[in-house]
């Protein structure tokens, strides 16, 4: 004989576990891509930065990036205009790229990406989202890590 599925006890308590790891497995897909993602935009952010100063492209970089990676990647959003402009500014915010160099000279080199490997790795466990909004309300990057 054959039993209803659908009644059986055991079976819903498996099938109610399924779904738990289902959307345990669902979260953790969300976190990774996000990791990855944030992982994109920071190195993005540091190379925008690094070829607007060493090649004096200025802001014109960012337009004609941001047509050439929509171009490239139809659909895919995250590459407009006024996002790369977010990522340039929040990997600014948080490296203070555009400081003096004497300052940075000052603080040392290796403290200074000690501090930046932390502070990235922070920062990228954040939403995407969260980092714009965190950088509109803080005034320096020390109220932002609080």
């Amino acid at each position: 004989m054959v039993q209803n599925l659908a009644v059986d006890r055991q079976y819903k308590k498996w099938v109610i576990e399924l779904k738990n790891k289902i959307h345990t497995t669902q979260i953790k897909a969300a976190m990774s891509i996000n990791k990855e993602l944030l992982n994109l935009y920071w190195e993005l952010g540091k190379e925008i930065c690094e070829k607007q100063q060493k090649a004096n492209w200025g802001d014109t970089l960012i337009d004609q990036l941001a047509k050439d990676l929509s171009a490239a990647f139809p659909g895919v959003k995250g590459f407009s205009r006024r996002n790369l402009f977010y990522i340039r500014k929040w990997y600014i915010f948080y490296t203070g790229f555009g400081i003096v160099q004497q300052v940075v000279a000052l603080i040392g080199e290796a403290s200074r990406s000690d501090r930046f490997e932390k502070i990235s790795q922070l920062v990228k466990q954040i939403p995407w989202g969260h980092n714009m909004v965190i950088m509109e309300k803080c005034p320096n990057v020390e109220s932002a890590l609080f």
